[in-house]
C-alpha cells in the first residue's frame, strides 16, 4: 500500500480523503454533513451483535500502490496476481463487456468494450464520474438520492467514508449484450471499504451487471460498508448478481437499493458466504404501474458467523409484482436470519407478492429464524408467504454412505442440491465458485 490513514473518524480524516481526490467542495461539505449524522444516529437495536466493531479502531482509508488504469499490463505485479488469481481478467476476455477492479480504498483497473461504448453505454470509475464535465450532473442528481445518509447509521458512515466503485450509464432502448463486473478486492487488516455503485438505466435498457467481493481473514474486525443505488426506466431491466465470500473477521454492513419506473424491472441474485456479520437487505421500489422485482438469494452460516439477510420491497403503484425467494444453510453453530419487509401502498392495487423462504440446519447448535413483516394498505393486493425449517435427515446420509461418499460428502451434496434452483441463476464462473465455497464448507467443517 502507498497509504493507510491512522485509525479512527474525524472531520480531519475526511478533509484528506477529499484533497487526495480532488473532490468539488459540494463533496467535501457532503461528506461533513454526514459524519455529523453519523454521530447524531444510534446503531440498530434489531439483529446482530455488532459490540466488536469499533471504529476508533479501524482505518477507513487505504490507497494501494497503484493508480486506476484501463490496461491490464499496468497494474502492479502484486495486485495484479490478486485478481489473476480469482480468473477477473479471463472473465473479461471470455464473456464480459467490461471489468473493475478494486483494491481496499480505490479503484485499480476499469475498463470497457470498445464495442460496448460504440452503443453509448458509459462504465467508469465513481469518482472519475464525479469530476467528468459530461456525467458530473447526473452523479450530482442521483448520489445517495435512494440511500439518503439519514437513513440509518452506516448510511451516513458511507456518505462520510465513500471511495471507489463504479457508474454506469445505459441509454435509452440500449442492451448490453454481455454483463459487466466489479470485483472488490479486501487486503488490509483492521480497515474498512466503502465503495460506492451507481447504475442509472434508461427507459428500455437492459443490463447485467455482476458483483464479487472477498478478503483473506485476520485476526482483527474488518469493515464493508459498501452502497449500492440503480434506477431503472420505464421498461428497462436489470440483473444484478452478487456473491459474497468474505472472510469470517469482516462486518458486513452493506446496503443496496434500486427504484423501478412502469413495466421495469430489478432481479437481485445474492449468495452471502463468510464474514462474521452480515446485514444486507436488498430492496426495490416499485414506482410505476407494472413495476417488478425479484429476489433470490442464498446465505451460509458456520461458526462464529450471524447472517442476517433478507430482502425489502415498497410498492407504489398498481399492477406491480414481487418475487422473493430465500434458502438459509446453518451449520457448526451458526446463525442465520431471514429478514423481509413488504410494503403495499394504498395505491398499489391489484399488485401480487410471494414470499417462500425454507431453511436448513445442519446440526443442534445451529440456529435459523424467518421474521417476516407485512403492511399492506391497498384493498386489493395478493400478499402470500411460505416457510419452512428442515436439517439433513440421516436416512439421506445413510443412503449417500451405502454409495461411497463420506458423511461430510453427503452432507455437501445434500446442501448443493438444496440450492441447486438459487446457483442456476448465477453466471457460471459464480455458480462454480458457489459449489466450491459450499462443498469446501461442508467436507472441511469451516
Amino acid at each position: 500500500m502507498s497509504y493507510r490513514a491512522a485509525d479512527g473518524l474525524n472531520k480531519a480524516l475526511i478533509r484528506d480523503i477529499s484533497r487526495r481526490k480532488n473532490e468539488p467542495e459540494w463533496m467535501l461539505d457532503f461528506r461533513l454533513k454526514c459524519l455529523e449524522m453519523y454521530h447524531q444516529i444510534d446503531a440498530p437495536s434489531w439483529g446482530p451483535d455488532l459490540s466488536g466493531l469499533d471504529i476508533a479502531h479501524i482505518s477507513n482509508y487505504v490507497q494501494p500502490d497503484s493508480k486506476m488504469v484501463s490496461s491490464w499490463e499496468e497494474v502492479p505485479v502484486g495486485i495484479r496476481q490478486s485478481f489473476e488469481d480469482l480468473g477477473i481478467p479471463e472473465a473479461e476476455r471470455e464473456g464480459l463487456a467490461g471489468v473493475g477492479a478494486q483494491y481496499d480504498s480505490e479503484l485499480v483497473y476499469h475498463n470497457i468494450k470498445q464495442a460496448t461504448a460504440k452503443t453509448g453505454v458509459v462504465y467508469l470509475g465513481i469518482e472519475e464520474a464525479l469530476n467528468h464535465p459530461k456525467y458530473a450532473e447526473i452523479f450530482k442528481e442521483h448520489f445517495m438520492q435512494l440511500v439518503p445518509p439519514s437513513d440509518h447509521k452506516f448510511a451516513a458512515l458511507h456518505g462520510a467514508l465513500w471511495s471507489g466503485g463504479s457508474f454506469v450509464y445505459v441509454p435509452k432502448n440500449t442492451s448490453v449484450e454481455f454483463p459487466l463486473q466489479s470485483y472488490y478486492r479486501f487486503n488490509a487488516p483492521g480497515a474498512g471499504q466503502f465503495e460506492h455503485t451507481l447504475i442509472i438505466l434508461e427507459e428500455g435498457a437492459d443490463l447485467h451487471f455482476i458483483e464479487g467481493c472477498s478478503a483473506p481473514r485476520y485476526n482483527v474486525a474488518n469493515l464493508h460498508a459498501g452502497c449500492v443505488e440503480i434506477f431503472v426506466g420505464k421498461s428497462a431491466h436489470i440483473k444484478y448478481s452478487t456473491v459474497e465470500s468474505w472472510s469470517k473477521n469482516m462486518y458486513n454492513l452493506n446496503t443496496k437499493r434500486a427504484i423501478v419506473a412502469e413495466g421495469g424491472k430489478i432481479e437481485w441474485v445474492s449468495g452471502s458466504f463468510g464474514s462474521r456479520v452480515s446485514m444486507l437487505y436488498p430492496m426495490g421500489i416499485l414506482n410505476g404501474r407494472g413495476a417488478g422485482m425479484e429476489y433470490t438469494g442464498v446465505s451460509l452460516a458456520g461458526s462464529d458467523q450471524d447472517l442476517d439477510t433478507g430482502a425489502k420491497v415498497v410498492i407504489s403503484a398498481p399492477d406491480c409484482y414481487a418475487l422473493l425467494n430465500s434458502k438459509s444453510i446453518a451449520k457448526n453453530g451458526g446463525k442465520n436470519t431471514f429478514r423481509s419487509l413488504v410494503k403495499v401502498l394504498k395505491n398499489a392495487n391489484n399488485s401480487r407478492v410471494f414470499m417462500d423462504c425454507k431453511s436448513l440446519i445442519c446440526d443442534s447448535q445451529s440456529r435459523t429464524d424467518t421474521i417476516p413483516v407485512f403492511n399492506i394498505r391497498a384493498k386489493n393486493a395478493d400478499v402470500a408467504h411460505e416457510a419452512s425449517v428442515g436439517k439433513i435427515s440421516e436416512e439421506q446420509i445413510n443412503y449417500l454412505r451405502t454409495r461411497g461418499l463420506s458423511e461430510d460428502a453427503a452432507k455437501s451434496l445434500i446442501v448443493q442440491g438444496f440450492t441447486a434452483n438459487i446457483t442456476k441463476e448465477l453466471p457460471v464462473e459464480y455458480a462454480v465458485e458457489m459449489n466450491n465455497y459450499l462443498k469446501l464448507s461442508m467436507e472441511k467443517n469451516l
